[in-house]
């Protein structure tokens, strides 16, 4: 299992995240393109991090809401949508190849990625772009009771998919995550690390519901914007490296 972890996402003189301490502990890092987060100076130091700690980097676009931080819903068209992909991912694309480097997947953030995830027209359009790139790269979708689905659908654009599972949220019996604006939606760090326990020796989670809920994850999603993140991130990486060892 791969830990994966939002970076970048400072903007000037303002700092999001402690990137510097999550970095050693994750495997794939999804650096902000610039339009949600992150600058040409941000994006430039957050690639070299990545590569001072051997971690995978992948593109972390979003809608263009710079003030909004990429989490109000916009309604693009489909060339908009299809064009502003290409440019973020084509951004970060050519700031890695001049580091030396390459990004390897495309992982949407906030609003794009939850619109994703419930609307097939635009999860059709964001598979299409990153097809539409000039080299294959993948694409991170959330592990859902559709998984079977998405890969089929995927398998037609001739995309490659990452499934990822979330380590602090509760889940519903569909597989997806339980709104924030609902009680339990985030777990304490008790139940998020049974979560990522489960995940690891029965590939299950438990949904608010208490049903068991199999999920086919192949990375699994950390944040570390705080002390008590970045703690918590260590033991989770202590049990993905014990599972991986025995």
């Amino acid at each position: 299992m791969l830990l994966n972890c939002d970076l970048g996402e400072s903007f000037g003189s303002w700092r999001m995240g402690m990137d510097a301490d999550v970095m050693p502990h994750i495997h794939l890092a999804n650096v902000a393109c610039g339009f949600h987060a992150g600058d040409p100076i941000i994006i430039s130091q957050t690639i070299s991090l990545a590569q001072e700690h051997g971690a995978r980097i992948g593109a972390h676009p979003s809608y263009p809401d710079l003030v909004g931080f990429g989490r109000r819903s916009m309604r693009l068209s489909v060339e908009e949508l299809r064009s502003s992909l290409l440019y973020q991912i084509a951004a970060l694309d050519g700031m890695a190849t001049c580091a030396g480097t390459e990004i390897e997947y495309v992982k949407p953030h906030g609003a794009l990625y939850n619109d994703m995830m419930v609307d097939s027209a635009i999860r059709d359009t964001v598979m299409a772009a990153v097809a539409s790139f000039h080299r294959p790269l993948k694409l991170m979708l959330l592990a859902t009771a559709e998984q079977a689905h998405h890969r089929k659908t995927a398998a037609a654009h001739g995309l490659e998919l990452l499934f990822e599972a979330f380590a602090d949220r509760c889940y519903d019996d569909t597989g997806h995550l339980l709104s924030r604006r609902l009680p339990g939606a985030v777990h304490s760090r008790e139940r998020m690390l049974q979560q990522v326990t489960d995940l690891l020796n029965t590939g299950c989670v438990t949904t608010d519901s208490g049903k068991r809920l199999s999920l086919e994850a192949d990375t699994l999603c950390v944040h570390g914007d705080n002390p008590e993140g970045i703690a918590a991130i260590r033991e989770i990486r202590a049990l993905v490296d014990q599972r991986a060892a025995s």
